[in-house]
């Protein structure tokens, strides 16, 4: 029963037509028994693919000669199963990396254990590290620490107190600073980057402190030591130069902040300066850098060129919920609505390891396997190679992280990344990722989105809807009730309300009572908690997202095959929406504008149930426009002005011409297509997908979903409606029928039926 595949295209349905069953919904079956299934070969190309080529680990349990350190590490008992303080000074991970060209490498932990509070007792060092790197070619893929260098201020440059101020040495701890990025001078000295200043400081290759610290041009952080009673800080403790670049010949440094001024009004907004080493001061020059969403890091930072930058973006995730842990190529010199232009150059979250590269070493551990996945929490550490090669470096935390094996504190690793030309499939069959990867994670997330396209999907779909504020927003219905947690905010609870939407009587939550600073403040859950009962461990970890976030993951992005990943925006309820003064097709199309997607030719399509709007904004925007067809019922822009013309009207071939008038596509219900008998077999293929076709419109269908509640009976696994099904087959048997495209909440199983 589960791999019925092609063979039902045709066997079954020249039997149900030879049986002269008819259609369902009012749509008539076809007349004629249907071709052979289709062979659909796919194109391939030629796709820069992020390739694990080297790894090395060191254990998150080495400690290095010295005092005894973390004693206020775990101040509420065993984390992971460690417990403070230990008996050497730990080495947890590395925030910064220097490469020297003898295959070793100076690598620096943070502060720590990651507060003045509790890293007093913690010594910063700059390690020697030489990495035995496992490789297709052997290696033991372990990390050696050679020796390290101390960070001391025995010449008292320091005019504020510090935890050794009363030694000679004057050795630097984690309560003094918190050490983040570093750069090597061609003299042989050292640049460190700081946060709780945020300060810069210089040390020659011993680790002494050459100045004073420079301290920051834009104010200070919390943590700052010089911070004067009732002084604001204009950053947040934590948010200082995590990341920071240097030009090759030494002049210059590109410090950048970690996270947003305290009062920009846009958080998502990132900094980057730079200074003048031999002036010792900031030059007046910045550049501003847009995250992805606004609790984003930037991690670290390389210059590549004269005005060209590899930044590395992470979230605040470690293993399955991670979502951002990517590097980007970004252009001082071009801006895109205000700020640096960025490019994805690789995800981390999806490295190809067809070598298998770990997984004798850390077998079972999460993300280590035939597609390897570097999903630390605080992954810190990007410093190009040679030959197009990266290597990168995780901040352990130690012992807080376990991303591979929960429970068990994160070893540090070291790996090299390459990007080799591999020859992928380019399948014609558009595939859409419906409301992101929503059959693995909460809909309408950034994570779903991101999901979907490691899954392949060419294009990913928001649902729009507008807030108080007229800002608009990725959620599938205005009624927020059963997709975030605003049922716990009390703050929220006389928000609860009745309305009436496109004739239907709703009680809730409603986007349209929030204002998006508001809804911010929310998080996202499964829609469908008892069929997705594995999602739910996602539930109140992502916020609502922006449609422009939703839009700028599209624009940084790249499909499987190399290509732009496209966007197929929904405008949900255009009526209803209009009716109460927060209309939202001019500011979809404002928004599509400002990622300079205005053509035919740009990856974006919009949708609507309604008719009245897509043919409002075939006269305003070039973009493609899909009409959507509902197996039953009728659009309710003509059900609410008096007229009769329902989704079966639609789907005639006169209706059908009519839509080519001002719709690119149709997107069909399945049943539309191959509707199904009382008992959920399929039937025949209608009419419709031909009449489309000769109407020039292509097709796309929806919706595709794994569970068997949602599959013919021909497809499904079993009587329980939650268990997985043949959902390969089901779309293949559509692809096979005329389906052009298609939406699916599992977009890895529509992969593979397209290939």
């Amino acid at each position: 029963m589960v791999r019925a595949r092609r063979r039902v295209a045709g066997l079954v349905t020249t039997a149900l037509l030879a049986a002269g069953l008819a259609g369902a919904g009012g749509v008539p079956a076809a007349q004629a028994a249907p071709a052979e299934p289709k062979s659909r070969p796919s194109p391939s190309r030629l796709v820069k693919t992020p390739t694990l080529e080297a790894r090395a680990t060191l254990s998150a349990d080495y400690q290095a000669p010295g005092p005894a350190s973390g004693a206020l590490a775990t101040p509420n008992g065993a984390v992971n199963g460690r417990t403070g303080p230990f008996p050497g000074q730990v080495v947890p991970g590395f925030s910064g990396v220097v490469a020297n060209k003898n295959g070793t490498y100076w690598a620096m932990p943070d502060n720590g254990f990651g507060t003045k509070a509790n890293s007093a007792d913690f010594l910063l060092r700059v390690y020697l590290v030489k990495p035995s790197f496992e490789t297709s070619d052997g290696g033991s893929g372990a990390i050696k620490v050679e020796r390290f260098i101390s960070l001391r201020d025995p010449q008292k440059k320091i005019r504020y107190p510090i935890v050794n101020g009363d030694t000679k040495e004057r050795l630097l701890t984690g309560a003094d600073f918190d050490i983040e990025s570093i750069v090597q001078q061609p003299d042989g000295t050292f640049w460190v980057g700081e946060e709780f200043g945020p300060f810069l400081l210089h040390v020659d290759r011993s680790g002494m402190l050459l100045s004073a610290p420079v301290p920051f041009v834009d104010g200070k952080s919390p943590d700052n030591p010089t911070l004067a009673a009732g002084e604001t800080p204009t950053i947040g403790s934590s948010r200082g130069f995590e990341a920071m670049a240097g030009s090759k010949d030494g002049r210059y440094l590109y410090p950048i902040l970690e996270g947003a001024f305290t009062a920009d009004a846009d958080q998502r907004r990132r900094v980057v300066y730079e200074f003048d080493t031999r002036k010792a001061r900031y030059t007046k020059k910045t550049w501003a850098y847009e995250t992805d969403t606004d609790a984003d890091f930037v991690g670290d930072a390389h210059l590549v060129g004269k005005n060209k930058l590899v930044v590395l973006e992470r979230d605040n995730f470690d293993g399955p919920q991670a979502v951002v842990k990517r590097v980007y190529t970004v252009e001082l010199n071009r801006t895109e609505n205000g700020f640096a232009r960025k490019r994805l150059l690789l995800d981390l979250l999806k490295i190809a390891n067809p070598q298998r590269i770990g997984t004798k070493a850390s077998p079972g551990a999460y993300g280590v396997g035939s597609t390897f996945s570097f999903a630390f929490q605080s992954t810190e550490t990007v410093v190009p190679l040679s030959g197009g090669r990266y290597l990168f470096a995780n901040d352990n935390n130690y012992p807080n992280n376990s991303a591979r094996y929960p429970g068990k504190p994160d070893d540090t690793e070291m790996i090299i990344v390459g990007l080799p030309k591999v020859r992928t499939d380019a399948p014609t069959a558009r595939l859409v990722g419906h409301r992101g990867a929503s059959g693995y994670r909460p809909e309408h997330t950034l994570a779903s989105y991101e999901l979907a396209i490691q899954q392949c999907a060419d294009y990913i779909e928001p649902d729009v809807v507008p807030t108080k504020d007229g800002k608009l927003v990725a959620r599938h219905e205005p009624n927020i009730t059963e997709t975030t947690n605003v049922s716990t905010h009390p703050e929220f609870a006389d928000r609860k309300t009745t309305k009436v939407v496109d004739g239907t009587s709703q009680t809730g939550w409603f986007t349209e009572d929030f204002t998006l600073a508001e809804l911010r403040t929310l998080r996202a859950k499964e829609r469908l908690p008892l069929v997705r009962p594995g999602n739910t461990a996602f539930d109140g970890l992502y916020p609502i997202p922006t449609l422009d976030e939703v839009f700028d993951l599209a624009l940084h992005s790249r499909t499987c095959s190399g290509k732009p990943v496209g966007v197929a925006p929904e405008t949900k309820h255009p009526t209803y929406f209009a009716s109460i003064g927060l209309p939202t097709d001019a500011k979809v199309v404002a928004e599509l504008k400002a990622h300079g997607w205005t053509k035919k030719s740009s990856p974006v399509v919009i949708q609507s149930f309604e008719t009245g709007n897509l043919k409002a904004l075939a006269k305003k925007t070039k973009v493609p426009l899909i009409q959507l067809v509902d197996c039953s019922g009728a659009p309710y822009d003509l059900k609410a002005a008096g007229r009769t013309t329902t989704y079966a009207d639609l789907v005639t071939p006169q209706g059908l011409k009519g839509i080519k008038r001002y719709a690119d596509q149709v997107a069909l219900c399945k049943d539309v297509m191959i509707p199904r008998d009382a008992d959920g077999r399929l039937l025949a293929p209608t009419p419709v997908i031909r009449d489309a076709h000769r109407a020039g419109l292509t097709i796309t269908g929806w919706t595709f979903r794994r569970e068997n509640q949602f599959l013919p009976l021909q497809f499904r696994s079993s009587t329980v409606p939650a268990e997985v099904g043949d959902l390969n087959g089901e779309i293949e048997t559509f692809l096979d029928a005329g389906m052009d495209n298609f939406f699916t909440d599992n977009p890895d199983i529509g992969q593979e039926a397209r290939t």
